[in-house]
Order: C-alpha cells, then structure tokens, then sequence
C-alpha cells in the first residue's frame, strides 16, 4: 500500500505546490456543522504517503461498526471490500484529486462539480460465523496538505473525503417515481461501457460491478430478446 502511493505521487507532484495547507484541528473544526447535518456520511483524512487514517468524523465509527481507536490505526485502504481496491486507488492517485479549499463553508464542503465521486464497500458489523459485512458508500475525494501529523511542521498530502452510505432507492425515504431514471451504455453485444451513479441505489450494483459484464444477465429472460432485438436494429441504422 505504501509503497504503490510513493509511485502514484511521482506523478504530478510538482505542479501540485499550491495546494491547501491545514491542521488537524481546523479540519475537525471546519467539517464539525457539516457532519451535524448529514449523518449518514463521514469525513476521513488519510495519508497519500502511507494510506494511514489520520482523522476521522465522529459518525465513522457508528457508520463502521468499530471503535475509533482502530479506526486511527488503520490503512484506509484495509477497510475496503477486495474488489474495490482498484477503483480506490485509480480514483485517489494525486494527480487527479482536484484540490480541496478551506474556504468552503460547511453548506458546500462537498459540493462541487468539478469533484468526481466513486463508489466502494466499507467494512461493517460481522454476521453470521465471524463473516465480515461490507457497505455501499459514495466517496468524493480533495487533495489538501495536513500539517502537523507527526509532531512537526512538516506538510503531508492527504487525501479528505467524504463517505456517503448509500440507501436503497426503494427503502424509506423512497427515491420518487419521476427521480427512478439512469442511463447506461454499452457496447453492440450487450457489455456494460458505463453506468449512471444514479443507478446504484436502484439496481444495487456498484458501476465496477456491471462495466465489462454483459447486460443480458440483468435483464429478465422474457425481456431478452426485446433487448437483441433492439441491439440489432442499432446496428442496422
């Protein structure tokens, strides 16, 4: 983990000098109104040197089912469902995190268009036989320096992002009728190319899950060859 972040920052890492410089305590500070406000999500500061946790909201812990003391012990990066490894670190490399500014009042700490969100699992509580039970949440990630974290004045780039848990759109509050729409491409033999992030709370399915796979295995079978048929006359015109 450590050291694939060494290679990622490699990248980049010069032009990125103007970066937003904060201590802990005004980050906590900064992020305390907006985690009143929302609390079904959690902010989390980690190391792009190490992937280590460096702060954590207070709803992380309730959030994750675990005590806030392995929380600040832990790589970021252990907390993952395996298959999300990936998309984590594709999403995080620090050339392409925009930068975070402390500017932001606490309305719109993560409210920002230019700001691209992805989606992972997150450890939770364990069920049955000691099995780990993994979540869905929407991660929005900022490049900002944090100083201060190992004593000194030295500046350490982190990553802050905000971890939003993602809700079935058909649980309460249910997801409106009119607001049930997404968008998908894919490919003249039916493969996923891309998925809307609005889809996720309605099918269930993370976009890494169905990208690459084939769109046929979500379809009902009776509704299949509606779709080869449609497929088919795309191909013609």
């Amino acid at each position: 983990n450590s050291e694939y972040y060494k290679l990622l920052m490699q990248n980049g890492q010069d032009q990125r000098k103007d970066d937003t410089v904060c201590t802990l305590e005004e980050l906590e500070r900064v992020t305390s109104e907006h985690n009143l406000k929302n609390t079904d999500s959690f902010v989390v500061v980690f190391s792009l040197s190490s992937g280590r946790v460096l702060y954590t909201s207070e709803q992380a812990p309730g959030l994750l089912c675990c005590k806030r003391k392995y929380l600040e012990s832990a790589k970021f990066v252990e907390l993952l469902f395996h298959q999300d490894v990936n998309v984590f670190y594709t999403h995080t490399a620090q050339p392409h995190l925009p930068p975070w500014s402390n500017s932001h009042s606490a309305g719109v700490l993560f409210d920002s268009a230019q700001v691209k969100s992805f989606f992972v699992r997150i450890r939770g509580s364990k069920v049955r036989e000691g099995e780990m039970r993994y979540n869905p949440f929407r991660i929005t990630p900022y490049l900002l320096k944090v100083q201060g974290t190992g004593g000194g004045k030295k500046e350490e780039p982190c990553c802050l992002a905000s971890a939003e848990r993602i809700i079935s759109g058909y649980e309460a509050p249910r997801i409106p009728m009119d607001k049930r729409i997404f968008t998908t491409t894919h490919s003249p033999g039916c493969v996923f190319l891309e998925v809307d992030d609005r889809a996720v709370p309605l099918l269930g399915y993370m976009p890494q899950d169905l990208i690459g796979t084939s769109l046929l295995t979500c379809i009902h079978p009776e509704d299949r060859p509606l779709m080869l048929l449609m497929h088919r006359q795309s191909e013609c015109i």
